[in-house]
């Protein structure tokens, strides 16, 4: 048979051979990603995995679906692709971990005006690397050229993943009381939400991008902007395996107002002592460029804390060390209080 080509769909926009150059690009990337339950190669209809449920009793699947959002727009404009895809991870094992279930399996979803197979392989670089971080397996996923949906040099990416946690082990905040305290992980900086309020502030200019600045530490703002975001699976798992966690709180759109009474059941509240809060400085340069005030910065951003788990008190010092050993910064950023005020700050 011959090989697959359309002169007639070339013409439309879609070049269905740049689609078989980005999979090869990509395979090595995919192949590092493998963990032992993969059953599939990259280009078949489905991805297959055959989890290990040793010491699972009653497996239960938790799924959790995100994209990059308007993030990508600063990447457009540096050119720099290849960091993304950690974010696209990010966003969904993150939010798995928060119901205490351990990734397995991760697809992508690229969809772009025009599809430049070198790019594309940079992108999927990125979400292998987020994979590899997460210990989950990138098993399949899809890229979509759409001309005249999307600019030429503009993409849209998102993922889904599906993890495994016992049904006994699912994190439940009906422990929860008064008096447990509330540990905060480090960010790396704005990860991927509020990027809309971000470009109002920041404009995706190049000159303004490109420019380094001593109070981000030497870096140009593009790139604190690009930081990409922490994942935090692998010392999670470590502190779940070693001390009785209460609840978790992954902090994205929305910020501490939103996010962190997720975790919180009805009657009780976060007290965060404001003080203790660790910022990155390109919050700083968000709200003073912006005008934004202080509420609204926390309603809006992590303001440097990617996630908090709530643990009892006389285990607060043994959940700290164990997140250190995993690479963490971990520190005591407030307590649970009785209360229905979601967050109030001290």
């Amino acid at each position: 048979m011959d090989k697959s080509y359309s002169p007639s769909y070339k013409e439309a926009g879609v070049d269905i051979t740049a689609g078989y150059k980005a999979v090869e690009l990509m395979k090595e990337h995919v192949k590092r990603t493998a963990t032992k339950g993969v059953c599939s190669d990259v280009g078949g209809f489905g991805g297959l995995f055959e989890p290990d449920l040793t010491g699972i009793s009653r497996p239960v699947l938790v799924s959790g679906t995100d994209g990059v959002g308007t993030k990508l727009k600063y990447a457009f404009v540096l050119d720099k692709h290849d960091t993304v895809g950690i974010d696209c991870v990010a966003m969904c094992v993150n939010d798995i971990i928060c119901c205490g279930a351990r990734p397995l399996i991760f697809l992508d979803y690229i969809a772009c005006g025009k599809l430049v197979p070198e790019r594309i392989a940079e992108i999927v670089k990125g979400v292998a690397d987020g994979c590899e971080q997460a210990g989950a397996a990138l098993i399949g996923g899809e890229t979509a050229e759409m001309p005249g949906f999307y600019p030429e040099n503009e993409y849209d990416l998102a993922g889904f993943s599906t993890g495994v946690v016992d049904k006994g082990a699912i994190l439940d905040n009906s422990r929860m009381a008064a008096g447990d305290v509330i540990i905060a992980l480090r960010s790396s900086g704005v990860h991927s939400n509020g990027f809309s309020l971000v470009r109002k502030v920041i404009k995706t200019d190049p000159a303004e991008l490109t420019r380094k600045l001593e109070s981000l530490g030497g870096k140009s703002i593009g790139e604190a902007l690009l930081e990409p975001t922490r994942i935090y699976v692998k010392p999670m798992l470590k502190l779940f395996s070693s001390v009785t966690v209460k609840g978790v709180s992954h902090i994205t759109g929305g910020g501490f107002y939103e996010n962190i009474p997720r975790s919180i059941p009805k009657g009780l509240s976060a007290k965060i002592d404001r003080q203790s809060v660790v910022t990155p400085p390109i919050f700083e340069l968000i709200r003073s460029q912006g005008g934004i005030p202080e509420r609204d910065m926390f309603n809006t951003f992590n303001m440097g804390v990617g996630m908090v788990a709530v643990v009892a008190e006389k285990e607060a010092e043994k959940a700290l060390g164990v997140l250190r050993e995993g690479g963490e910064q971990p520190y005591v950023i407030g307590e649970v209080v009785k209360g229905d005020e979601g967050v109030v700050f001290a």
